[in-house]
């Protein structure tokens, strides 16, 4: 499992990387006129649907059922299970595609109603959304695809498969001079992206005799089992979603800087989430759901722990740095041309406000994971929409005196609310338990933590000081020599305290 949980988080890392090189390219080429407004908003509704949609409810709903049925009933019944849905979901995205295609100019209205006062922006974004669009089916059979790779514990080509757009769009704005804009050139990019995904995982699909096929629906207790579990926990992304479109909203409403401010370090704190907090829950629903559905409860609940004990030992560098650094991370990475001091400072503050709630968010999807695996995603949809309603009310609450740093500690306050919530009914229902193992492994790697933030806090001047000289590379030499030190020092305690129980555990999966 730990070896899956690298896959997923390395693949996940370089998508991250590649995305940032994208983002690049895509501000040099696009730059922020008329034309990337019209692109950016073509690129929100597909991806908006795909995040509340596809990856997210879809993938809680149909993973635990998919793993279920071929535990229990075999692979026959399992590709049953999968042609009807593949059948019910190729018929409803193509009815979705046909209406978003014909009625766009509706949706554009709806989704950005300030471009009614510019006919030429408005005209183009209604034709940058007809081309990107088509996305959103394509990703979406790509998730049914990867589902079925994640219950097999194929986990490679769906982690991979995100990578795709990047390189896809990096290509097409290479050559964006062929194409009438660069607006044109980057929805090329990103249909040509969905449609490169669909053959790579579907390719893999075919690959371990898992690909599906078109089925006459039928209303079985498996088909009816998978949409109970759907429905909420559609219910339960689009709420997240809404928390995110009230800080753009909010944000927009605040001084000039702000809404920057809120991405650069959202985009940093989404590199922990990712990396380690979506990798360890795409592992652990299929691993949980096969042990529960071949009646290993004990089993289960043990790769849960061990996926809680790693998610923590990674992200816990993360959360010091974070908060003890977040000025010169920012400096570093960022300060050039347009990008100034001040910008990084309070992006800065900013992050340090994200870092906050870093813990509960890597720890959600581990901590759900035991929900899902028995096919229950209303409970952590009902505990998400009470975190997103107390996040939106604090937002409101503390924007006027702390600004985007309110907004990003608002967020913080409602992760926390969103974890603390499904532990207790986790615990409530008998479906998580904190065994001495865990407990004490926790304890030790906050006793690690608490020692690398005293020597980043202890180094960080001196250290800063050695590089004064070199005033071009103060930022980046000043990070680098203390990421080293932090490094060492972290590395060093956690194997000192966890070196024999590592070596216990690396011989039995040998064995």
């Amino acid at each position: 499992m730990l070896g899956r949980i690298f896959t997923v988080g390395g693949l996940t890392l370089l998508s991250r990387l590649t995305g940032f090189a994208r983002d690049i390219l895509l501000a040099a080429v696009l730059g922020a006129g008329p034309v990337a407004d019209a692109f950016f908003v073509a690129l929100r509704l597909p991806n908006h649907f795909r995040v509340i949609f596809a990856e997210g409810a879809f993938n809680a709903a149909f993973v635990p059922a998919y793993a279920r049925i071929r535990q229990q009933g075999g692979a026959v019944a399992a590709g049953l299970f999968a042609d009807r849905v593949f059948t019910l979901l190729f018929a409803s995205l193509t009815t979705l595609l046909v209406i978003a295609l014909v009625f766009t100019p509706a949706v554009i209205s709806l989704l950005a109603p300030g471009f009614a006062k510019d006919p030429g922006r408005f005209a183009l974004a209604v034709e940058l959304t007809r081309i990107t669009f088509p996305y959103l089916p394509l990703i979406s059979l790509v998730t049914l695809y990867g589902g079925i790779l994640n219950a097999l514990s194929r986990f490679a080509t769906p982690a991979a498969a995100p990578i795709l757009l990047n390189l896809s769009m990096m290509v097409t704005l290479a050559v964006a001079v062929l194409f009438p804009t660069p607006g044109h050139a980057a929805a090329w990019g990103v249909l040509i992206a969905g449609v490169l995904e669909f053959l790579l995982v579907g390719a893999d699909a075919w690959r371990h005799g898992v690909l599906t096929a078109f089925r006459a629906p039928r209303w079985d207790g498996d088909v009816k089992r998978f949409f109970k579990a759907l429905v909420p926990a559609t219910i339960g992304s689009a709420g997240v979603q809404v928390a995110f479109f009230a800080d753009t909203i909010i944000a927009s409403f605040l001084s000039a800087g702000a809404l920057s401010a809120l991405y650069y370090a959202d985009r940093l704190n989404q590199l922990p989430i990712g990396v380690i907090g979506i990798a360890a829950g795409t592992v652990v629903v299929p691993e949980m759901a096969n042990r529960i559905a071949a009646g290993d409860e004990a089993g289960a609940a043990r790769a849960q722990a061990r996926i809680i004990e790693l998610t923590l030992l990674l992200s816990i560098p993360c959360l010091v740095a974070f908060l003890l650094l977040p000025d010169l991370i920012m400096r570093a990475l960022f300060v050039r041309g347009a990008f100034t001091a001040a910008d990084a400072q309070a992006a800065g503050r900013t992050l340090a406000a994200y870092a906050i709630g870093l813990l509960p968010y890597v720890l959600i999807r581990s901590v759900t994971a035991t929900f899902l695996a028995r096919g229950n995603t209303a409970t952590p949809a009902k505990a998400a929409l009470t975190a997103v309603a107390v996040n939106v009310a604090c937002k409101v609450a503390l924007m006027g005196s702390l600004a985007q740093v309110g907004l990003a500690l608002a967020t913080s306050i409602g992760a926390w609310l969103n974890l603390g919530l499904v532990v207790w009914l986790a615990i409530r229902a008998g479906y998580l338990r904190f065994d001495p193992e865990l407990r004490s492994v926790v304890g030790r790697l906050a006793a690690a933590g608490i020692a690398l933030a005293a020597v980043l806090a202890l180094a960080h001047r001196p250290v800063e000081r050695l590089f004064a000289a070199s005033s071009s590379l103060h930022s980046v030499a000043t990070l680098a020599a203390l990421a080293a030190i932090g490094a060492l020092v972290y590395g060093g305690i956690v194997m000192a305290l966890f070196g024999r129980q590592w070596l216990a555990m690396l011989r039995a999966r040998k064995r």
